[in-house]
């Protein structure tokens, strides 16, 4: 009885292991991932030139700001990177010596006029005198001259006192345009004296001053021209593109080397106030735009000089051999070979695709 129950449980475990074994053979393998499927797609495409260039300051944005007048400096606003906008107050000469030249033009004019008047009553009377036959005529005469001499003498004075007045607005000297002052050459305290030339307090440079200059090579430069769009970047800031357009095109070349090139001026349109006059730029100048038929980089094989890609066709691969063009980013221009509603697959581990 133990023989039997010992035989029963043997073939039991045979079973229950059999059982277990049979299983695990009918699970079923996972399924492969689908290959996926792209279609080539019309895309704008861009021809770009790319050169190196400088920012720099335009021609005339830098203003050199003096004193007409000589005298001490009483007052001083500005320091080396302020911003002044036009008619800010950037300092002021003492105006004691304008100020004493102005009262004693005043009390000449004041002197000449009481001189007029007198020349006026003389001439009056000397009229109506030899009108009576009174006095002679000859010298009603010469005080009618000598009013007018006396008129035109104090007129002179009131000139002469406007001119100090000018002179008096020189006192303060204010900003001719809006800018960032680059350098400060006179402090509070000292005496400028402007005898000949104007001695220059600051220089100011203008706001938006700033322009790019990319030295284009001879056999690229035919393709460029004013308007273009352009996008550089510099060493200061190697992850921000900025951007601008062309606004000019030297006639002249400027030989570098033995190399041709053509200075290339290009406007900045924004971030301007990142950039420093000298910075180098590395510069890609957009020439034209065309509409091209593209796919993803991915799905291009190649096999020695032969560029294909594999197409499903009727639920099964088939090897097209393509023309490539120009690659942008992740994505290839297919001049040959593909159109539109070809199916093409970025996966070709299975030649059997099942839709």
């Amino acid at each position: 009885m133990r023989l039997m129950n010992v035989i029963l449980g043997s073939t039991l475990a045979v079973a229950a292991g059999s059982g277990f074994y049979v299983l695990r053979k009918g699970e079923s393998s996972p399924a492969a991932p689908p290959p996926q499927i792209v279609h080539a797609e019309q895309r704008e495409v861009s021809s770009a030139v790319n050169a190196t260039g400088t920012v720099r300051l335009r021609v005339g944005s830098e203003v050199r700001v003096g004193s007409q007048l000589s005298g001490i400096v009483t007052r001083l606003n500005v320091t080396v990177g302020s911003h002044v906008s036009a008619g800010d107050l950037i300092a002021e000469i003492d105006d004691r010596p304008i100020q004493a030249r102005l009262a004693q033009a005043q009390a000449q004019a004041d002197l000449d006029q009481a001189s007029m008047e007198r020349a006026r009553v003389d001439s009056q009377r000397a009229d109506k005198l030899a009108k009576e036959g009174l006095v002679p005529q000859q010298q009603a005469d010469d005080l009618r001259l000598a009013l007018a001499e006396a008129s035109a003498k104090y007129q002179k004075s009131l000139r002469d006192r406007d001119l100090v007045k000018v002179d008096l607005d020189y006192v303060r000297i204010r900003a001719p345009i809006s800018g960032t002052v680059a350098s400060v050459s006179t402090q509070e305290g000292e005496t400028v004296a402007a005898s000949f030339t104007a001695p220059t307090f600051v220089t100011i440079i203008a706001d938006h001053a700033l322009q790019l200059i990319a030295m284009v090579d001879e056999t690229d430069i035919a393709g460029v021209r004013p308007g273009n769009p352009v996008s550089f970047t510099v060493d200061a800031y190697p992850a921000r593109q900025f951007v601008g357009k062309v606004s000019s095109i030297a006639p002249k070349a400027t030989i570098i080397s033995g190399v041709v090139n053509y200075e290339v001026t290009i406007e900045l349109a924004k971030d301007a106030e990142l950039l420093k006059p000298d910075m180098t730029a590395n510069v890609s100048i957009t020439t034209a735009k065309r509409q091209v038929m593209s796919l993803p980089a991915a799905a291009v094989q190649q096999e020695g000089n032969e560029v294909f890609v594999w197409v499903l066709l009727g639920g099964r691969r088939e090897k097209r051999t393509i023309v490539l063009g120009s690659k942008d980013g992740a994505m290839v221009e297919v001049r040959k070979g593909l159109s539109a509603a070809d199916e093409v697959l970025l996966s070709t581990s299975d030649p059997q695709v099942k839709r």
